[in-house]
C-alpha cells in the first residue's frame, strides 16, 4: 500500500495558529519524498514568527502511521540566517549589525584559544550561565587550562557566579583576565557599574565581543567557553564571524516554550556553519531525597525531543536542586560546593561529553614547545 495518501493526510490535519491553515494549503511543506520501505524526508518552511512546535507535531503525526520506518525534517527559514532573531526586548527583526550595514567577517584560528566553545540558549531563565560556569570549573577541575568570557553583554551574571567584582588590569596594553576556581575570566560586569544598562547597537557589540577575544591576554588554553546571550542576536553573530567556533551547546528546560527557542537558536549555528555539540537540559526534575517521590516540575522530556530533531546527543539532564541557586548567588560552583551531589555529578558527566564530542569533530588541542 501506498503511504502517500497518509503522510499528505497527516501533514494536512496540522494547523499553523498564525497562517489559520494546514501545512500543506499554506505551502510550508516542501521536496516530500515517500519511499516504498517507510522513509519520509521533506523540507519544513518555518518562519520566526511560527511556533516552532509544528516540527514536532508534524514528526510525530508521521511516526504514528503504520508503515513509516523513518521521518527526516530539514528546517529552513524562508526569510534567510539574516532575518532570525531573538535577541533582547525591543531588538529589530534582524541583526543590528546588519541593519548598520556592517560588513560579514570571517572567522579566524586562534589555536591559542584551544577548544572554542559556544553555551547558548534560546530563551532567558533556563540556567544557561550556571551551565557555563559549571562545565568549565568542572574541566578545570581535571587538569585542563580553561577560559571563561562571558559574552551576555545585556545581562553578564559571571561575576556573581563567581564571586568576583573587582577590575581587570591593563598590562602594556593587553588586558588581564580575573581567574576563580582554575577559571580565566572577563565580563563586562568587571567592567562597567553593576546597575549600568547596556543600551547597545550591534556595532559596539561587536566591537565589545572582538576585544574580549583578542586584547585578553588569555595565555595558551585547552578550553574557551563563551556564555552568550540568550536568543540569535549580534553577540552571537559577532562571535561566530570573529573566530573559528569548535562548537556549540545548547541548554533548554524540558518545557516547550524554552525547547521551541531553543530549537531556532540551534539551527542558527547550522547556518554559520558551526556544529552543534549537543543538547543540555536543566531543571530536569526534583527528588525528594528523603521520600524519594520525583516531580517533573517544568514537564520532562524536552530535551530529549530536542536532541532527536537536531540530530545531536543529549549531554545531559541536571536535576533541579535547592541549594544550587544560593551557592550561585555566593559565588560557588556546584562542582566545588557540592561536588557529590547529583545536579554536581551531572554537570561533571555533561563536561567529559563535551570533551569527547569536541575529539571526535577532530578538533585538536593546541600543542605547546
Amino acid at each position: 500500500m501506498s503511504l502517500d495518501a497518509p503522510v499528505a493526510a497527516a501533514l494536512s490535519r496540522i494547523q499553523n495558529p498564525r497562517l489559520g491553515n494546514d501545512l500543506l494549503s499554506a505551502g510550508m511543506i516542501r521536496d516530500l519524498t515517500v519511499t516504498g520501505d517507510g522513509r519520509v524526508a521533506f523540507t519544513f518552511l518555518l518562519s520566526r514568527q511560527d511556533p516552532a512546535t509544528l516540527v514536532r507535531e508534524a514528526r510525530k503525526a508521521l511516526q504514528a502511521i503504520e508503515g513509516i520506518t523513518d521521518v527526516k525534517i530539514k528546517v529552513v527559514d524562508p526569510a534567510g540566517p539574516a532575518a532570525v532573531t531573538h535577541g533582547p526586548p525591543g531588538a529589530s527583526q534582524g541583526p543590528q549589525s546588519a541593519a548598520a550595514g556592517v560588513p560579514a567577517q570571517s572567522p579566524v584560528e586562534m589555536p591559542g584559544l584551544g577548544r572554542v566553545i559556544a553555551i547558548s540558549s534560546g530563551k532567558g531563565g533556563v540556567g544557561k550561565s550556571t551551565v557555563a560556569t559549571n562545565l568549565a570549573v568542572a574541566l578545570a577541575l581535571q587538569g585542563h587550562r580553561v577560559g571563561l568570557m562571558d559574552g551576555d553583554i545585556y545581562g553578564p551574571n559571571i561575576p556573581r557566579m563567581f564571586g568576583l567584582f573587582e577590575r581587570p588590569s591593563v598590562v602594556q596594553g593587553r588586558i588581564r583576565p580575573l581567574e576563580a576556581h582554575g577559571v580565566k575570566l572577563i565580563s563586562l560586569g568587571f567592567i562597567v557599574e553593576r546597575d549600568a544598562p547596556a543600551i547597545w547597537r550591534g556595532p559596539i557589540i561587536m566591537k565589545v565581543i572582538q576585544q574580549f577575544l583578542r586584547d585578553v591576554d588569555w595565555g595558551e588554553l585547552d578550553y574557551f567557553l563563551v556564555d552568550l546571550p540568550p536568543g540569535t542576536g549580534d553577540a552571537q553573530l559577532s562571535l561566530a564571524q570573529s573566530v573559528a567556533i569548535s562548537g556549540a551547546v545548547i541548554v533548554t528546560t524540558p518545557q516547550e516554550v524554552a525547547v521551541g527557542d531553543a530549537l531556532r537558536g540551534a539551527k542558527m549555528f547550522e547556518r554559520v556553519n558551526v556544529p552543534v555539540f549537543g543538547v543540555v537540559e536543566n531543571m530536569s526534575g526534583f527528588t525528594d531525597p528523603e521520600s524519594g517521590r520525583h516531580w517533573d516540575i517544568f514537564g520532562s522530556g524536552g530535551g530529549q525531543r530536542l536532541a532527536e530533531e537536531l540530530g545531536v546527543p543529549l549531554l545531559g539532564q541536571v536535576p533541579l536542586q535547592p541549594d544550587m541557586a544560593g551557592f550561585a548567588d555566593r559565588g560557588q560552583p556546584i562542582v566545588i560546593a557540592a561536588p557529590n551531589s547529583a545536579a554536581a555529578r551531572a554537570l561533571t558527566d555533561i563536561a567529559d561529553r563535551v570533551k569527547l564530542e569536541s575529539a571526535s569533530r577532530g578538533v585538536s588541542l593546541p600543542i605547546l614547545e
